[in-house]
């Protein structure tokens, strides 16, 4: 692999000649892979090989897997790299936390924090591009989180907003990617010896803001997929000398290394930090670290301000309570439908019905990409369930569902209709593949109509 001069000259220097030879030799080995299996889902597909567990993670596994399967499509599985796996690992919320994922997209990491909270509390997943914050919401969604809310705004907005408010935030850095050049070779075409300092003067902005949503003893995990000491140690030791952070241990597996506290000064403490090196570690580059807000003293955390009753901020538009009409029509689908079905406070977003956390508060001027789980639209004189509440629902709480065949299945990603039995009553179904969830359909006279999102749509050969 063909790495920039002066980053191997840097890390020869700071790793010395016979490391550094070790180090940069591993950039010409394969590229590790894995996947998480998504507890929130009722059963763990048979295709999958679960044969490979990863210590470090108590959902992981070393392998690859297509995402062209029922159990990629339906949410029970998501691909992610061994090294990226345990920075969810070390931020583990308890249930009933307030979580921030300030830099989230594609959603791997959120996604992770989602299985530990099991779609308790609330989570607040943001992304500050509008692109990849829809990428985000989709994998959200897939996933199944119904505590889950995606927004698009700047560290700064949400600090503003939301004062002294999170349990618990995580910031995976925007970074100069240097763990990643084995994955994606095109990155180092824009490294230069002078990107982490710029970098590392971005990540300074960013957690300027991030620290001010964090409640008084709350805790940051702080990632990034690089190698940098001015964006991984010195990052650290900044936070500690400007805010009087704590450095709190993480357990290290093996081949994991500690912080090296020689790269940003000298605190002993920068070894409770995890830096994951290719050399040692099968997985890319990462480098982690937990901290601890202080104490708060004499001013006590802010309490969330409840959703508002009659209107709520959606970036520039409003939520809505339900019409008399709205709430009719879909207390009949839902009585029809489910066995349960744990939801929120019910919103609309013009004529789409949201469930929104019971947690949330009032999000003032953050923009709001998703508000919750979308449960559906309202059509004239109908309710239209949406494809993100049928990846939500488990089929047991379903009253009517429908068993479909795998190459039923592939019709249905692939938008096409499929013939049921005739004298199945017309209505909604829930399709059920492979004991999962994979979304509805409406059978008239024998035939399932297609409500697969166009834009999901996918060819399986």
């Amino acid at each position: 692999m063909q790495l920039p001069d002066d980053f191997k000259a840097k890390y020869t220097r700071l790793l010395g000649p016979k490391e550094a030879a070790a180090f940069l030799a591993a950039f010409s080995e394969p590229v590790h892979h894995g996947f998480r299996i998504n507890p929130l889902k009722q059963n763990q597909p048979k295709e999958l090989d679960l044969t490979k567990p990863l210590s470090h993670c108590q959902f992981g596994y070393a392998g690859e897997v297509s995402g062209k399967t029922v159990a990629h499509q339906s949410g029970a599985v998501y691909s992610q790299e061994p090294s990226a796996m345990y920075v969810g690992e070390v931020a583990a919320p308890r249930l009933n936390e307030k979580v921030l994922d300030l830099c989230a997209a594609p959603g791997g990491k959120t996604t992770h924090i989602g299985s530990y909270l099991a779609n308790s509390g609330l989570l607040v997943a943001n992304e500050i591009d509008h692109k990849r914050a829809k990428v985000l919401m989709e994998n959200v969604e897939r996933f199944g989180l119904t505590n889950t809310i995606v927004t698009n705004s700047t560290p700064a907005i949400i600090a503003s907003q939301l004062p002294d408010f999170f349990d618990r935030i995580l910031v995976d850095a925007p970074c100069s990617g240097e763990g990643m050049f084995r994955k994606d070779p095109d990155a180092t075409s824009y490294w230069h010896l002078d990107y982490p300092a710029e970098c590392a003067a971005r990540q300074r902005q960013i957690l300027s803001e991030a620290v001010k949503t964090l409640k008084p003893g709350g805790e940051l995990i702080y990632s990034t997929c690089t190698f940098a000491p001015e964006e991984d140690e010195q990052i650290i030791a900044w936070l500690v000398n400007q805010f009087d952070f704590e450095i709190l241990p993480i357990k290290k597996f093996a081949g994991m290394d500690d912080g090296r506290p020689a790269w940003a000064g000298g605190n002993p403490e920068l070894a409770n930090c995890v830096r994951l090196f290719p050399h040692h570690f099968n997985g890319e580059g990462h480098f982690i670290a937990k901290l601890r807000k202080p104490a708060a003293t004499g001013k006590s955390a802010q309490k969330a301000k409840p959703v508002r009753n009659k209107k709520q901020r959606r970036g520039s538009s409003t939520t809505a309570s339900l019409t008399n009409e709205q709430r009719q029509l879909w207390e009949a689908f839902s009585k029809a439908m489910f066995q349960e079905l744990p939801i929120g406070q019910l919103r609309t977003f013009q004529e789409t019905l949201y469930s929104v956390p019971n947690m949330a508060p009032d999000f003032g001027k953050i923009k709001l990409v998703r508000a919750g789980l979308q449960l559906g639209t309202f059509k004239k004189n109908r309710f239209e369930p949406s494809y993100a509440l049928a990846l939500a629902v488990r089929p047991e709480n379903v009253k009517q569902k429908l068993t479909i065949s795998p190459a039923d299945w592939r019709q249905y990603v692939h938008g096409d209709t499929f013939r049921v039995a005739p004298e199945l009553k017309k209505g909604w179904y829930l399709l059920v593949c492979e004991g999962q969830s994979v979304g509805f359909a409406k059978v008239v006279n024998g035939t399932a109509k297609n409500f697969f999102p166009k834009g999901l749509r996918f060819q399986v050969n």
